[in-house]
């Protein structure tokens, strides 16, 4: 390894090699995604970075159990308003 990769270079390249088939996101811990950023960026926190690159708009995080699903944007599925449909399935409307 010559030269490092960015944070973003690194989190899309794990998104798209550690996903498994069917999938479009990676799970953060079952993945293997965490442990292989900390050891890449020698201790570096997974979740604050990742946090930033969403904030940024650069990936697209879902809070699941036992973790974070990360997504590149372009990929992430649409999340319904649930309590959109929660109203809609009581047979109630909020407007």
């Amino acid at each position: 390894m010559s030269e490092k990769m960015s944070h973003e270079e690194f989190v899309r390249k794990a998104i798209v090699s550690l996903r498994k088939e069917g999938y479009k996101g990676i799970h953060t811990v079952y993945s293997g995604f965490n442990e292989a950023f900390k050891k890449y960026f020698e201790g570096g926190n997974p979740v604050e970075v990742t946090k930033k690159l969403s904030d940024d708009g650069k990936i697209v995080l879902r809070p699941v159990k036992g973790g974070v699903m990360l997504y590149l944007p372009e990929e992430a599925p649409v999340q319904a308003a649930r309590g959109d449909d929660a109203l809609k399935k009581m047979g109630l409307s909020h407007k």
